[in-house]
């Protein structure tokens, strides 16, 4: 897709899931965490490269929410759209890492601001994405949750697999 002489512009991982929970702000001396939750649907992982640009997106996007990787209740393989469903998004830059000897290095990671940019558009196209599905297929209501790009989180997740895919783009 976006690849560049072999090297992935972007990375990510899907899971199916029953129900996954997402500390999206940490406790605070006078604030509680703050979590996002979903239900039966899938979590992307996603992790953008040196390269990555907004005009890969909507390809992307599109061929995430549309490949048939969870299962409906009589047993057959749908897309997230098809389900319904949630879709969890999860900023992943150690997705990018790379083993040099003892430690793991994320040169090829994109810069902070130009990720937090495409990981923000990212959004935005899943949500645009689902809402039109649902509308036009009348499969109830999708919902979409997402992690904050930058900050460290806590995911909690059950899984009827595990059943994860890794695409890079």
């Amino acid at each position: 897709m976006a690849e560049r002489g072999g090297v992935p512009a972007a990375r990510a991982v899907l899971q199916q899931c029953l129900q996954a929970t997402l500390q999206v702000k940490p406790p605070e001396e006078l604030s509680e965490a703050q979590y996002v939750q979903i239900h039966r649907g899938m979590v992307i992982y996603i992790c953008f490269f040196k390269g990555a640009s907004e005009d890969m997106l909507p390809k992307m996007v599109s061929a995430l929410l549309n490949l048939r990787l969870c299962e409906s209740d009589s047993g057959k393989m749908v897309s997230v759209s098809e389900l319904p469903g949630s879709l969890l998004i999860v900023p992943q830059a150690t997705l990018g890492g790379k083993a040099k000897g003892r430690a793991v290095q994320y040169h090829d990671n994109i810069g902070k601001e130009a990720g937090q940019r495409l990981y923000g558009t990212f959004v935005s196209l899943c949500e645009e994405q689902l809402a039109l599905a649902v509308a036009a297929a009348a499969t109830g209501q999708v919902t979409v949750k997402h992690g904050t790009y930058g900050n460290r989180q806590v995911l909690k997740l059950n899984t009827n697999g595990p059943y994860t895919h890794l695409m890079d783009f």
